[in-house]
């Protein structure tokens, strides 16, 4: 038996060439954006930044700037201006209980700029 066959590179072919034909015809393939977004932070800065048309969300390792801008039109129905996107750092905690140390990590987060006079409701 043949490690290698013809079937299986004329498929892998056909599947890079479909691929292919989507981008050049620029139509653009839906992701799912429901995971996109996790939840608001709410904390003293994100809340004070709020009040400037700033708000702070949680987001997926994967989530693109386009992504979170998405996800928040499709959510709250309103068009961010810009969006930025930072890394958390990972942070080391000591189990107070039985001493043992361990690694937090939350991953991203997003600061979305809304127009002036745009809110959105976070409760």
């Amino acid at each position: 038996m043949a490690l290698f066959s013809k079937k299986d590179s004329k498929k892998k072919a056909e599947k890079n060439d479909d691929v292919k034909a989507v981008k050049a015809a620029g139509v653009s393939v839906p992701r799912d954006l429901t995971h996109v977004l996790k939840h608001a932070r709410i904390t003293e800065k994100a809340t004070m930044h709020s009040e400037q048309g700033v708000y702070t969300f949680n987001v997926a390792q994967s989530a693109t700037k386009i992504d979170v801008k998405k996800a928040v039109f499709s959510l709250y129905k309103v068009t961010p201006r810009m969006v930025r996107i930072l890394k958390v750092p990972t942070k080391v905690r000591r189990n107070a209980k039985t001493g043992k140390t361990g690694v937090t990590t939350i991953g991203k987060k997003a600061y979305v700029y809304l127009k002036k006079g745009e809110t959105i409701n976070l409760s």
